[in-house]
This record gives structure tokens, sequence and C-alpha cells, in this order.
């Protein structure tokens, strides 16, 4: 069954070479924050934040630690995703606000608190752990964000080959709070797009009953 969405899937492809020549609009862009910043995440947590960059420069000083990829630099704006540290941890107070959106009872709110405190003691345990977690939760706005882009037909790419450290140097992030999940870049393809290859459903999926 073709439909909007499956056509998405289909137009969707990790582009390589942006036209640097068009540019998203301030409302197409917003649209694509919207899919990411809505996207489900453990506990409700939101432990994220999209760094937006649209500055010719300082995207030219990060594409040396992006492996030079082209993208970096010909994208109409790259979005880096940040994945939360400081903010998931219980003595910060965010995680009480988290819950407190619900507007539940004081015991309620006491019952959910012990039961994130003791799920995730071992995750909460160190920064190291904890970007562990919450950069896996940064995939999901991720895929939502490329999605939504595919939708009305700008194009994204997925870059994980980054220096991690020397990225977050050069953008001054505090690493206590942030730290650098993934990268991607957004806008209009140049060239005519790849054949989409993919594994056989039947190799992919497999149904228990």
């Amino acid at each position: 069954m073709q439909n909007d969405f499956t056509k998405a899937m289909h137009f969707r492809h990790a582009c390589k070479v942006f036209d640097e020549n068009k540019k998203i609009s301030d409302e197409e862009m917003h649209y694509i924050l919207e899919a990411g910043r809505k996207s489900p995440s453990s506990f409700g947590m939101e432990a994220w934040k999209f760094l937006v960059i649209t500055n010719e420069d300082l995207k030219a000083k990060l594409r040396p630690y992006c492996w030079d990829q082209v993208q970096i630099t010909s994208c109409s704006h790259l979005v880096i995703i940040l994945a939360g540290i400081e903010n998931v941890k219980v003595e910060s107070g965010i995680p009480k606000k988290r819950f407190m959106r619900r507007d539940m009872p004081q015991e309620t709110l006491d019952f959910y608190m012990d039961i994130y405190a003791k799920h995730l003691k071992k995750t909460l345990s160190t920064d190291e752990n904890i970007y562990a977690w919450t950069a896996r939760q940064s995939y999901i706005a991720l895929g939502n964000m490329m999605t939504a882009a595919a939708f009305i037909r700008i194009d994204s790419c997925p870059i994980e080959g980054f220096e991690k450290e020397n990225v977050e140097e050069v953008l001054g992030l505090d690493t206590s709070k942030y730290q650098v999940a993934v990268i991607v870049p957004f806008g209009y393809r140049l060239n005519a797009q790849s054949t989409q290859l993919r594994v056989p459903f039947d190799e992919v999926v497999e149904f228990i009953k």
C-alpha cells in the first residue's frame, strides 16, 4: 500500500552532496525540528538539545573534525543533536520537574521518582553511562526529523563520522551538561538519488506466534 509516508521513506536517502544554492525556509525547518521535539523519550525526560547551525564559518571549522565530509558545509542547515548529561540526574531537579508536568499528587510523584532512581541507578552512576543512555534516546528524534524532512522532500544525512571531543571544543560545550550524540545536515540534493538498497523483508522480519 502506497501512501505519503511510504513515499517519504522511498525518497529519503543519505544525501552526500547538497545544493549550496538552495536553502530551507524557516517554516520548513521548524516543521522538521518539531518532529524531533515531539519524539518519545525514556521516562519522558527529553534529554536532548538541537543546535541548528547556518553560520558558514562555523560549519567550515567543524568540517575537518567530521572526516572532511562535504555535507557539513554544503547543507542548508546543520543540526547537531546533543545528549543531555546533567539534566537527567536526580540532583539536578529536572527529572522531578518533568514528572510534575503531569500534575500528580505528591505520593504519586514520590513513587515515580523512586522508580526512576532505582531503575536507572547504574545508568546514572557515571557521565559515561548517562551519555550511552541519552545518546540512544536522541536517535529517536534523529529518525523522526529525517522522516519529517523527507515527507516535505527535504534531504538529510545522518553522520556519526566525527571527532567527538574536537567538535565539542569547537562548539564550546560544557560536556558536563551536554555532549554530541549525532550530526545531521539538511538541505536539497545536488545529484540524482542513488538506488535504495535494503535487505529483503523476510530476512529482516520474523513473526513469532
